[in-house]
């Protein structure tokens, strides 16, 4: 989720796709059952996701990039109360649930 309203720059609020991790993992001859929480700082995650966000950066303009991110070791749901049950996010929840993730954003 892009995050910057009245901010000095766009960021982005990360989740990992739960349903392809195994297979990313796999594939680097990593566990697929490493817990989220060890894969949000992990360097090679972090890489990966900064060329995705690279390449969504080519798109658009400067002033749109997302120049700060932060990796959730959560996914988002309609149990957890983050999406509606036709799926779209619920953004003032994810606002306030992760004002922590964006004040980090901002932070540095």
């Amino acid at each position: 989720m892009v995050v910057g309203d009245n901010k000095p720059f766009i960021g982005a609020l990360i989740t990992l796709d739960v349903e392809a991790l195994p297979a990313w993992l796999e594939g680097r001859g990593r566990p697929a059952d490493t817990p989220m929480a060890e894969l949000v700082t992990d360097p090679e995650v972090l890489a990966e996701i900064q060329a995705a966000v690279d390449a969504a950066n080519k798109q658009v303009s400067k002033a749109e990039s997302i120049r700060s991110f932060e990796i959730l070791p959560v996914e988002w749901t309609v149990e957890g109360g983050q999406l509606t049950p036709s799926l779209k996010l619920k953004r003032s929840v994810v606002m306030k649930e992760f004002s922590g993730e964006v004040e980090r954003i901002y932070a540095g």
